[in-house]
């Protein structure tokens, strides 16, 4: 079975833009259903792809970290080239800590973070996602076999060995947090691992915005954009968007 890969999108709908970043062994369709929703709304959206995501497994592990927020700082520089001055920006997962360092590296008008990691993850961890992004691709594209692909198997063939480097980014933009005084407003899911539960009140704890929240989501889980409660998690975005004073 052929699959359609994921790609960038664009919606320009007014003069506020929003930044849209998806997560580690997401794409954006994982935050294509919000930009609708705020494109509805009079904002323009730009979601990146993140290099190696959206497509064969062994694409993504022969990328690095570095090349996956380099991704989401090129999205940022695309809305700068198109003319917007005010660009906020929201994330889920890897996004959400994207998000967060691009606000402690250019002007950001503001922060939406959803299950954010901001705390020490065990690469193993890590590891486990390639694993079952891997089995969830083969299984889609009818590639699946269950004698041959078995975890442990996977394990061995789809290792990446540079997933070292995304937990020093998680833990250098957590060490930066203090660098943002823009609006921030967190939100997670309570169905969620509770490292991403504890990781919302370090990031509310750490940032120094006067303007800041969270928001839990009682039967939510990681995520937030595509789980049972999409349009609350949706219209709290909007809403925190609205609250701000954009130039006009």
């Amino acid at each position: 079975m052929k699959i359609i890969s994921p790609k960038p999108f664009t919606i320009e709908a007014g003069k506020r833009a929003v930044l849209l970043l998806h997560g580690f062994t997401g794409n954006t369709n994982d935050v294509k259903r919000l930009g609708r929703y705020l494109a509805e709304r009079n904002y323009t959206v730009h979601a990146p792809l993140y290099k190696g995501h959206g497509g064969d497994p062994l694409a993504l592990i022969q990328t690095d970290p570095i090349e996956w927020w380099n991704s989401a700082v090129e999205g940022y520089d695309e809305l700068r080239r198109r003319g917007y001055t005010e660009i906020a920006v929201a994330g889920v997962s890897l996004g959400g800590i994207f998000s967060l360092r691009l606000g402690e590296e250019r002007p950001i008008k503001a922060i939406v973070t959803m299950s954010a990691p901001a705390l020490d993850k065990s690469v193993d961890s890590l590891q486990q996602r390639i694993i079952s992004y891997t089995i969830n691709y083969k299984k889609l594209t009818g590639t699946y076999n269950e004698e041959e692909d078995k975890p442990e198997v996977i394990a061995k063939r789809y290792q990446m060995p540079k997933l070292e480097y995304l937990q020093g980014i998680i833990n250098d933009t957590s060490a930066k947090l203090n660098k943002i005084d823009k609006p921030v407003h967190i939100l997670r899911g309570l169905h969620d691992d509770e490292y991403y539960c504890k990781s919302a009140d370090y990031i509310y704890n750490s940032v120094n915005s006067r303007i800041k929240s969270v928001k839990s989501f009682i039967n939510s889980g990681h995520i937030l954009t595509v789980d049972k409660e999409r349009e609350l998690v949706f219209e709290e975005v909007y809403r925190f968007f609205e609250s701000l004073d954009w130039e006009e």
